[in-house]
C-alpha cells in the first residue's frame, strides 16, 4: 500500500513573525532559485483567450457574469479569483479589501466599523452588505461586465440578502483535502520589506486510491528570503480551529447555492501552473453550458 507523505520545507512553529537566518536563506535560495508562480505556454494562453471570448458570448446573450468563489481558508480563493477575473474581464471583489479600504479612507462606515472592532465586537452583516451593495452599484453605473466575489457570502443570511441586491449567476466552490489545507496555511510567509506573499510549503501527497497531489512551494526571490515573516495565527492548532468555524458557517452556504443549481465544485489537485489550465477549462464549460 502506498504511503502518504505531506512534506513542508519548514516545521510550522519555526517562525512567528521573525526572520530567517541569512545562512538558511542563502541555502534555500540556491535550492529553489526559480519556482513558477503561474501557468505559461501556448496551450494555457489559448484557454485564456477562449475564456475571454466565451464571456463575451455570454454577455451578448444578455446574461450576466456575477460569480462567487467559495472555499476554505488557505484553498487559494484570492489567488485564483484574481487570475480568473482578469481573463473574464470583470473586477475581483474581496470583502476584506473593501472593508480595509473603508477604514483606511476614514469614511463614515469605516469609522463605525473601526469603533466596533476596537470594542472587540463583530461587524454586523448590515454594514458589510452595505459596503458591497455600494461597490456593486458603482460598478454597474460604470459599465462593469459583472464581478467575481471572493469568499463572500459566509453565512446563509448573507447569501439571502445578497440575492436581493444582485443576481448571482454562478458559484464555484474550491476544495482541497483538510490536511493539505493545514500544511498550506502553515507554510504562508510574507516579506517584511516588500509585503508580498509567498508559500514555502512543498507538498507531495500520495494516498492509495486517491489522485496524487503535488504543490510546489511559491518561493520568494533571493532578496526576500531573509525578510520572511509568518502570521502568529498560521499554526496548526489555529488553522484547524478556523476550518471548524468555516465548516459550521459556510458549508450551509454551499448547500444553499447547490439547492439553487448554481454551485459547482472544483477540486484543487496541484500548484498554480497545474491547476490554472484545468480551472480555465472548467469555467469555460460552465459558461458554454449556460448559453445553450
Amino acid at each position: 500500500r502506498a504511503a502518504e507523505r505531506v512534506a513542508i520545507i519548514f516545521p510550522a512553529p519555526i517562525m512567528f513573525a521573525r526572520r530567517l537566518s541569512v545562512v538558511t536563506a542563502r541555502a534555500l535560495s540556491r535550492k529553489y532559485a526559480s519556482t513558477p508562480f503561474d501557468a505559461t505556454g501556448a496551450a494555457v494562453d489559448a484557454l485564456r483567450d477562449e475564456l475571454a471570448s466565451t464571456c463575451d458570448g455570454v454577455l451578448e446573450q444578455g446574461k450576466k457574469l456575477n460569480w462567487v468563489f467559495l472555499g476554505a481558508p488557505g484553498v487559494g480563493k484570492g489567488t485564483y479569483a484574481s487570475r480568473m477575473a482578469k481573463q473574464m474581464g470583470v473586477p475581483h471583489i474581496s470583502m476584506g479589501d473593501l472593508v480595509r479600504a473603508e477604514i483606511k479612507g476614514e469614511t463614515a462606515l469605516g469609522k463605525e466599523m473601526k469603533a466596533i472592532a476596537a470594542r472587540g465586537e463583530l461587524v454586523p452583516d448590515a454594514l458589510v452588505l452595505d459596503i458591497l451593495d455600494k461597490r456593486v452599484k458603482r460598478g454597474e453605473a460604470e459599465g462593469e461586465r459583472g464581478f467575481l466575489l471572493d469568499g463572500f457570502p459566509r453565512t446563509v443570511p448573507q447569501a439571502e440578502t445578497l440575492s436581493t441586491m444582485v443576481e448571482v449567476t454562478q458559484v464555484l466552490n474550491l476544495t482541497l483535502r483538510e490536511d493539505i489545507l493545514v500544511e498550506k496555511c502553515c507554510g504562508r510567509r510574507e516579506c517584511g520589506e516588500c509585503g508580498k506573499s509567498f508559500n514555502i510549503a512543498d507538498i507531495r501527497s500520495e494516498k492509495a486510491g486517491e489522485q496524487t497531489i503535488i504543490m510546489p512551494p511559491l518561493n520568494p526571490p533571493q532578496e526576500c528570503f531573509a525578510k520572511l515573516t509568518q502570521r502568529p495565527d498560521d499554526t496548526e492548532e489555529v488553522v484547524r480551529a478556523r476550518l471548524e468555524v468555516y465548516k459550521k458557517s459556510t458549508i450551509p452556504v454551499e448547500n444553499y447555492y447547490r439547492g439553487k443549481g448554481l454551485l459547482s465544485d472544483f477540486p484543487i489537485m496541484g500548484g498554480i501552473p497545474e491547476t490554472t489550465p484545468v480551472l480555465l477549462k472548467h469555467i469555460i464549460d460552465i459558461l458554454k453550458a449556460s448559453t445553450r
